[in-house]
């Protein structure tokens, strides 16, 4: 008896079904993804992974030999000469600190400036003025960064228009460059437009109709803010401030311009060892490596906490 074959299907038609499914699932992701993983990993993987041998060689300079020895320079960067208890100092620590002290300031800054302003164009300006208002906070972002720690300088040196403006008006002029004030004027200026930007984002999806229910039920204008507001825009809170202190927490310029020889910061200390007169790049790199790992606990702590939508 013969077996008709006009319903089966051919074999080849589900091999390349087959082919297709893994390619949909497997070879196609991977060859999008190709170009810009060769481009992180030849960019950022394998520098990273030098510096992190280099943060392994004491008293390294260019042109020696690399062979990792031992945890010497990240001793160092605690404070401990060459792992010894007793040879403690606090040079390290203190920079450490600073820096964490600079982007925290300005990450306080940046939230206090900003949380009224992206109120503001979220809830009072019409939809028709807000792009045009956003557009004018990020249009400092247009210009280079050096630019604008210069202009800083204009303002807030001994002669320049603020002290102008003070004695013109019978006030005693401020001494405020080269101090940590002008770094925390510098920095939460040029990080403003960051968070204004994010907690927008945030504001503009707040549940309006909760806050008229707020009023109706007999709550102040600050218990509405603090019950109802605050809770909805946490995760854009969070999002923005975590941004503002990993952008901070790595800045040079302004601390080098505006700060002066008193605000050494990670960064900076940085710079020194590797291209200043000391040329120790085995505690540059240690330090290199400190700093990457603080940014990454607060990167995490970011795609944990933070709006991805805002990110």
């Amino acid at each position: 008896m013969a077996v008709s074959s006009k319903n089966s299907p051919p074999i080849t038609s589900g091999f390349k079904t087959s082919v297709s499914q893994i390619w949909s699932k497997l070879i196609g992701p991977f060859t999008l993804l190709g170009p810009s993983g060769l481009w992180l990993t030849l960019l950022l993987v394998v520098p990273t992974l030098v510096i992190l041998e280099l943060s392994f060689v004491p008293n390294i300079r260019p042109g020696n030999l690399v062979i990792p020895s031992g945890f010497e320079n990240y001793c160092q960067v605690l404070g401990f000469d060459k792992c010894q208890l007793d040879r403690f100092s606090w040079t390290n620590l203190r920079v450490i600190g600073r820096s964490i002290s600079f982007a925290g300031g300005t990450t306080f800054l940046c939230l206090l400036l900003g949380f009224p302003v992206a109120y503001w164009i979220a809830i009072n300006v019409s939809k028709k003025w807000r792009n045009l208002i956003l557009l004018g906070f990020v249009l400092p972002l247009w210009t280079s960064s050096l630019l604008r720690s210069y202009a800083w300088i204009t303002i807030l040196r001994p002669t320049g228009v603020l002290n102008t403006v003070l004695t013109t008006f019978g006030l005693p002029p401020l001494e405020l460059l080269n101090q940590w004030q002008a770094v925390l004027i510098g920095m939460a200026y040029s990080y403003l437009p960051y968070i204004v930007t994010i907690l927008y984002a945030s504001l503009e999806k707040l549940d309006r109709r909760l806050l008229e229910a707020s009023a109706d039920l007999g709550a102040n204008p600050v218990e509405t803010f603090w019950k109802v507001t605050v809770p909805q825009t946490m995760p854009g809170i969070a999002a923005g401030s975590l941004l503002v202190f990993i952008s901070s927490l790595g800045d040079f310029v302004d601390p080098e311009l505006l700060g002066g020889a008193s605000s050494m910061t990670a960064a900076r200390l940085i710079y020194n060892q590797f291209l200043g007169a000391t040329q120790n790049w085995g505690l540059g790199s240690a330090m290199s490596m400190v700093l990457i790992l603080g940014v990454s606990i607060a990167i995490a702590l970011l795609l944990k906490y933070g709006d991805r939508k805002t990110i």
